[in-house]
């Protein structure tokens, strides 16, 4: 199955929740694509003691997920792309509901 995921949300435990539960769908044998929008792009900045995100952020590529973040929302919040979470745009945003047979948003 292909789940396509939207993170809008800076909250620290929220992004780490979406994260875990993406890298949970990998291990199943899902397609898991995970699209930063909004204040969602901040998410390698928010780590905290109890929600190491950009530990769960790696685990979920590593396991064969896929990240993409708005290019506009990174420069609304003077941020750029990342190896990890590399540049998108709305047209990839558009590709990812479309082709999801699932799609959630945290």
């Amino acid at each position: 199955m292909k789940i396509g995921i939207i993170v809008y949300s800076n909250d620290p435990e929220t992004v780490w929740n979406a994260f875990r539960f993406g890298s949970y769908a990998v291990t199943e044998g899902e397609t898991v694509r995970i699209f930063l929008l909004g204040k969602g792009v901040q998410s390698e900045s928010i780590d905290s003691e109890q929600f190491q995100i950009t530990e769960q952020m790696r685990s979920f590529v590593e396991r064969g997920g896929a990240i993409a973040a708005c290019e506009t929302c990174l420069k609304i919040h003077h941020l750029g792309g990342s190896e990890l979470c590399p540049i998108s745009t709305l047209a990839d945003l558009h590709s990812l509901v479309l082709e999801s047979e699932k799609l959630l948003t945290f």
